[in-house]
């Protein structure tokens, strides 16, 4: 009987080891499939299982991990802090966000969120930690482009927003050839990275062409971003272009902020008046063109770049960079490709079509029906337009909106304007050019305090322009 009991028993025993081993293999299969990456150590922390998934996810093998002191380990860098140091300190579940993983083997370091969980024996004292660790880079990296596209709109709204709307925005209109070879220019130029140099008088419509050249890219799906260097004060124009980390200096960001070169990566910049930017900057924007790399003030990091720059002036940068107020090397590096813009004045054909083109627009914006007189119209093609594009769309503007007439006439036109002489078009070329040369100085009579400001403006002796205002019996 005793015998029959003790080969039951040992039956019964050999039959529940039996199980238990079936389940450890069953255990073991199932660690090993886990898309979660499984991390194991002991009481020491000593390593003791690592399965499939953490070695895909690290690019670590388990053969260099098992055996090894978590310690010793998170002192080769192998991961930037341990959890299971944690929680032997706190003796419950913890959660973390680790930075891990063999360069070599995964590219960069990977973003992680591992968790440890304490298993304790039947004394109540931790016996192992068990982590797992699922890997969150890409969620990151939408992150990532999340904050990007934010920022992105932010710019927009704020910068490239118009009253107007989109059409405006985005309708070149010319006839003369001086405008032709820009817009054959831009056509041929626009489809490689280089970097442009735009010139121009102020109001030609340099933001337009920088907008063609943007449109006519590989790039024009990617950002367009839009830079005054002239109206940001120098130490928020660096932080604007390039960028800072949290803490960095007082009053930013608690998560740091995205430069503007950074958020136009595979983009194109626009810096405008390029030649107000401080020698300061000029000299980190030519490291960020030579490198084609930037870092964030208070960083540590280099992130790549691929950005192609569109430099917007209104000033002569050679004579700038005679004065020593521009480098030379950054004018080189900037002045791969140059297009200058003409003045409205050189391109007369282009009055007509332009005209046309905002009475036509604004009367469909405001949904007002008005007309303008051939008298008016001879007039207004004959002026000179000083403030170019811009001074004859904002003229325009406010025409449709501010002449009650159903017909805008030539007594509804400014005095500079409505005095042009009417028969312009059968003046001798010695009139012409007289006739000129009185509107020059009339808008500069205008802009200046007195006659002899206005002579030092004109570059002429003030007793020439005396004679001269009184040959036009003016006071």
């Amino acid at each position: 009987m005793k015998v029959t009991n003790s080969l039951m028993d040992y039956n019964q025993s050999g039959s529940e080891l039996e199980h238990y081993r079936e389940l450890s293999k069953k255990l073991e299969v199932i660690i090993e499939f886990s898309k979660d990456g499984i991390y194991v150590v002991d009481r020491n922390g000593v390593t003791v299982l690592v399965n499939q998934a953490y070695e895909d996810i690290t690019g670590y093998k388990r053969s260099e991990l098992i055996g090894q002191n978590v310690q010793v380990l998170t002192e080769k860098e192998y991961f930037d802090r341990s959890i299971s140091q944690l929680v032997f300190k706190e003796k419950k579940q913890l959660s973390i966000i680790q930075k891990i993983g063999n360069i070599e083997k995964i590219g960069e370091k990977k973003e992680v969120v591992v968790t440890g969980s304490p298993v304790f024996d039947e004394q109540g004292e931790l016996d192992l930690i068990v982590i797992s660790v699922s890997d969150i880079s890409e969620i990151s990296k939408i992150k990532q482009e999340l904050t990007k596209a934010k920022k992105m709109a932010e710019i927009n709204h704020h910068r490239f927003s118009f009253h107007m709307g989109h059409e405006q925005n985005q309708t070149i209109i010319f006839k003369s050839r001086h405008m032709k070879k820009v817009y054959e220019k831009v056509k041929q130029v626009a489809p490689f990275p280089t970097s442009i140099l735009l010139s121009g008088p102020s109001g030609v419509g340099k933001e337009m062409i920088t907008n063609l050249i943007h449109h006519f890219s590989d790039r024009k799906d990617k950002p367009l971003i839009k830079i005054n260097c002239g109206a940001i004060p120098e130490n928020l124009l660096e932080s604007e272009l390039f960028g800072y980390e949290k803490g960095s200096f007082t009053g930013a960001k608690q998560e740091g902020k995205a430069g503007l070169l950074e958020l136009a990566d595979e983009g194109t910049i626009m810096l405008d008046e390029i030649g107000e930017m401080p020698l300061s900057l000029q000299v980190k924007l030519l490291r960020v063109l030579q490198e084609k790399q930037v870092r964030r003030i208070g960083g540590s990091k280099t992130k790549d770049l691929d950005i192609r720059i569109i430099s917007v002036t209104n000033k002569n940068l050679e004579r700038l960079v005679e004065e020593g107020v521009f480098r030379e090397d950054l004018f080189y590096r900037l002045n791969v490709i140059s297009i200058d813009v003409p003045p409205l004045a050189d391109r007369p054909e282009d009055v007509h079509e332009l005209l046309t083109y905002f009475f036509s627009y604004f009367s469909r914006s405001y949904h007002i029906e008005k007309k303008i007189s051939e008298a008016a119209k001879e007039l207004l093609t004959a002026y000179h337009w000083p403030g170019n594009v811009r001074e004859l769309r904002n003229l325009v503007e406010n025409l449709i909106v501010s002449v009650p007439e159903d017909t805008i006439e030539p007594y509804h036109l400014p005095f500079r304007i409505a005095q042009v002489e009417k028969d312009a078009k059968d003046l001798t070329l010695k009139q012409k050019v007289q006739r000129y040369e009185k509107k020059l100085i009339q808008d500069a009579l205008q802009k200046n305090q007195s006659i002899r400001q206005t002579a030092g403006h004109l570059g002429i002796h003030h007793t020439t322009l005396v004679k001269k205002l009184q040959n036009w019996k003016q006071p």
